[in-house]
């Protein structure tokens, strides 16, 4: 799925645009034991507490694609007949009406899930009258394509709240309030089948975890059963690892600037087109940089192996995941140094007398602990 489609099916969790009838939810201690499994009509539902369960789901669609939003591809034995896939199909056709299925796939969950504390299973199905679009974009509403049916899925933790001085409107007073037991925000989540190309793809998840340092292995495992990219912040280390230690002495202020400027100039530039297609920088583009820069064509082929080691042959990585376009930071053990991006030309390295120097450009406007002094 890109961004465009995403976002329309965002839309489609606010209380005058779905079409989901029921909340299934069950609820689970930190010693994996079941306190509560619950279907809950939402039409019976007061208005704000609806608006409550929808914002819930709706989170496990934010994010950035192929950071927090990662694609999941089946394989194709896996749709012809495996249990991970046929579960998530029972669950689809029946509705989520389907008890057995629908217990099958909590207890999976709850087998493979490894979580501190309580937490929350919420799954809910909505079914979209996809309307036509056509060659300039514009809907359709009374012409269909088809009817896109699809599952979500949230997992949110379940926290204690504290204890808080509230005020009581029938006796017109504060009082002291007990903490009760708050859900949060999902930590992870997916959506099956996928919107791709506006239509039905049951090849493909999307799968949402909140944290890009963490991806949740066990549970990708039981319930998809296939290899997702390393989260967000481990590929953005591996890279870091891999340039610094190809590369060794000809990995310079000028060479990372270099790398981290092509990027941020691919973020831009995707970010102006409004390009629906998610970001991609391929092993090739990477090196041409890296010959830009005067690097040595032994430390170039270095690092050819080594990115084929950690991240495949033919992978493109998302700029975003492995670079932060907001800022352009240097750091030593006793100096932190943050400059905008595009002004990373500001600072430059230098030996003087046998000791190394970051040396900054500072002609005006310096202040020290909001002091303006002067050089």
């Amino acid at each position: 799925m890109n961004e465009k489609e995403i976002s329309e099916i965002r839309r489609r969790l606010r209380p005058e645009k779905h079409n989901i009838s029921h909340i299934y939810g069950c609820y689970v201690n930190e010693k994996k034991e079941v306190i509560s499994v619950f279907d809950e009509s939402v039409s019976l539902m007061p208005q704000d507490e609806a608006e409550t369960y929808l914002s819930l789901l709706k989170k496990t669609l934010s994010g950035t694609l192929n950071k927090n939003l990662l694609d999941v591809s089946f394989r194709t034995a896996q749709v012809a007949d495996s249990e991970e896939h046929r579960l998530l199909m029972d669950l689809k056709k029946s509705g989520l009406k389907d008890e057995t299925a629908l217990q099958a796939f909590y207890q999976r969950v709850i087998e493979a899930l490894h979580f501190e504390g309580n937490y929350l299973i919420l799954v809910a199905l909505d079914s979209y009258d996809v309307p036509y679009r056509g060659k300039d974009d514009a809907g359709m509403a009374d012409a269909s394509n088809e009817m896109f049916t699809y599952m979500l899925c949230s997992i949110c933790p379940v926290k204690l709240g504290k204890a808080a001085l509230s005020y009581s409107i029938s006796k017109n007073e504060f009082h002291n309030r007990e903490g009760g037991w708050l859900v949060a925000a999902p930590e992870l989540g997916f959506m099956f089948p996928t919107f791709d190309d506006r239509s039905t793809n049951i090849y493909n998840a999307l799968y949402y975890t909140k944290d890009t340092a963490e991806s949740y292995t066990e549970f990708t495992d039981a319930i998809f059963n296939v290899e997702l990219p390393p989260p967000a912040e481990v590929q953005k280390e591996t890279f870091q690892s891999v340039l610094a230690d190809t590369l060794a002495e000809e990995c310079s202020l000028e060479v990372v600037q270099a790398v981290h400027e092509q990027l941020t100039e691919r973020i831009e530039e995707h970010k102006a087109n409004k390009d629906a297609v998610p970001m991609a920088f391929s092993k090739r583009e990477m090196t041409e940089v890296l010959e830009n820069c005067g690097v040595t064509s032994e430390h170039i082929a270095a690092f050819e192996e080594r990115f084929d080691t950690e991240f495949g042959a033919d992978i493109e990585l998302s700029p975003k995941n492995i670079i932060d376009n907001r800022q352009f930071q240097l750091r030593t053990p006793d100096v932190i140094i943050k400059v905008s991006p595009e002004r990373s030309d500001l600072i430059e390295t230098r030996v003087i007398n046998g000791t190394k120097y970051i040396l900054i450009c500072a002609n005006e406007g310096v202040e020290v602990n909001g002091v303006n002094i002067h050089i």
